[in-house]
């Protein structure tokens, strides 16, 4: 029997001798094109396709890293953790799960920061903790912080990312919908601003209630958003929806998103909506108009 060769030292690019993962090291592929690109310089591009400009899903701390100034980011009510309140069968596995995952204790950060010197209350959401789901302390954390952005007169930015309300909480899930609404109310009527960054995907209850009231809605590329899933509206409607139907694109072509940023530009619109709408531009305003009427 030839032996030669069975017990050769692995030449897989991925493996140890590769000349592939020696040069480059650990390479990841973009879903949407294929092309293989080593980690770090996807995480340097901010986890954006160089090839196609796929916008991959990025946790809370890292969306604070590069939109927010160095160092001005304050983490509010940071220890509010979900328990099992309805006796979910497996529901605790699934949240010391997340926690391992996300490496957070919930799936929202919320704090207050600073963009380009701009002050601001500020949430984002995390796909790797049950994929957003919003659930009673979520609904929780977000409510709190509309609170907190009112008494101190603080516009919010919020980015987005859910599967929708958390089917183990229950009716306590759904009804988050309109206690963040009723908080994000009380905002608005304190004549603050709210901007939403709806990113990939942004579904279900979270659609359906904060993350379409901002009074600016922006998003990132190619983000799928909607309420119910695609192949849920076909079967009730038994009809073919259009091509690319719940893309960013394709809402924003029918008026239901504002604008439609890319990651690396995130940062600048951001910091010139918050200046636009921010106190200083509505004291400039009413100069303006007091002056205009002399």
């Amino acid at each position: 029997m030839n032996l030669m060769g069975l017990f050769r030292s692995p030449q897989n690019e991925l493996e140890k001798g590769g000349k592939e993962a020696e040069e480059q090291g650990i390479l990841n592929s973009c879903p949407r094109c294929g092309v293989r690109m080593p980690i770090t310089d996807l995480q340097e591009n901010l986890n954006v396709c160089s090839a196609c400009g796929y916008h991959f899903r990025i946790g809370p701390r890292e969306r604070v890293f590069f939109v927010c100034d160095e160092g001005s980011f304050e983490e509010l009510e940071g220890d509010l953790m979900s328990h099992d309140l309805l006796d979910f069968p497996g529901y605790d596995q699934k949240l010391r799960n997340a926690k391992l995952a996300s490496r957070e204790k919930e799936g929202v950060l919320c704090g207050t920061a600073r963009i380009e010197g701009e002050p601001c209350a500020l949430f984002c959401m995390d796909p790797n903790f049950m994929m957003g789901s919003m659930g009673t302390v979520v609904g929780e954390k977000i409510t709190r912080l509309f609170e907190y952005a009112a008494e101190n007169r603080l516009p919010v930015v919020g980015f987005t990312v859910s599967g929708g309300a958390r089917m183990q909480e229950g009716i306590l899930s759904l009804m988050q919908m309109a206690k963040t609404s009723a908080a994000l109310k009380r905002h608005s009527d304190a004549g603050l601003f709210y901007l939403t960054v709806l990113t990939d995907p942004t579904t279900g209850g979270v659609t359906a209630s904060f993350a379409m009231d901002g009074d600016v809605i922006m998003a990132e590329p190619g983000a799928t958003i909607g309420f119910a899933g695609a192949r849920v509206i076909e079967q009730t409607i038994r009809k073919k929806l259009p091509q690319g139907f719940q893309t960013a694109e394709f809402l924003l072509e029918h008026g239901f998103v504002d604008l439609i940023v890319p990651r690396s530009e995130q940062r600048q619109a951001i910091a010139y909506l918050l200046r636009l709408h921010g106190p200083g531009a509505n004291q400039q305003a009413a100069g303006d108009r007091e002056e205009a009427s002399l």
